[in-house]
């Protein structure tokens, strides 16, 4: 599976960690996502496999603005688009000149990448989430509370109260790390960016 797709359908820090439990997590990771309306950043994806050898590597840049926009472009040679306008989500494949639309789904278990423009007042619902603290850098590991997702462990990293990594563990110990640098947060954003138009001629996949 492509990692990209993985967040559609992301090591805690060494050292003396305060731990926090239960709500006090919940609370304190909603804070830390709700501050940010909008987030722009570049990114560096690694995905590796359960011996731990390289799979892929990949970079790009993320917009996202809530509720529900989102905007993922993964860099050449393994270019691909993804766009959220809230309702439905197109994967664009410019090798295949294909694109592949389907409906959003707002379960966040279903789609990492609604931690960062969903409702975050559904994040208890469908996680359980423990935190970890060191100096400026918080860590907080989310848990699905269903079977049917696409990771087992979803780690978000946020330093100085912006997004700075995620990893994503699945089923079968394959382990996709993003981190994200540039970080601008609470930047205006117009709708318009989360609109794809599809290239005439281009194959067309609805799901």
């Amino acid at each position: 599976m492509r990692a990209i797709r993985m967040l559609l359908v992301s090591a805690l820090a060494a050292g003396t960690l305060s731990a926090h439990a239960g709500e006090q997590d919940v609370q304190r990771l909603t804070q830390l996502l709700e501050k940010s309306q909008t987030i722009e950043a570049n990114f560096s994806q690694l995905t590796l496999g359960a011996d731990g050898v390289n799979l892929q590597e990949t970079s790009g840049k993320m917009t996202v603005k809530r509720p529900g926009l989102f905007y993922w472009h993964t860099n050449a040679p393994q270019e691909q688009v993804v766009v959220s306008d809230g309702k439905n989500v197109t994967l664009w494949d410019p090798d295949l000149e294909q694109a592949t639309i389907k409906k959003l789904d707002v379960r966040l278990n279903q789609t990492p990448a609604l931690l960062l423009s969903g409702d975050v007042s559904k994040i208890s619902q469908s996680f359980d989430i423990t935190s970890k603290e060191q100096g400026e850098v918080m860590d907080f590991t989310l848990k699905p509370k269903t079977k049917d997702t696409l990771f087992d462990s979803l780690r978000v990293s946020f330093r100085k109260g912006l997004i700075n990594d995620m990893q994503l563990i699945d089923s079968v110990g394959q382990r996709t790390n993003i981190l994200f640098n540039g970080v601008k947060a609470n930047q205006a954003v117009p709708d318009s960016t989360f609109k794809f138009d599809i290239p005439k001629g281009a194959d067309v996949i609805k799901e």
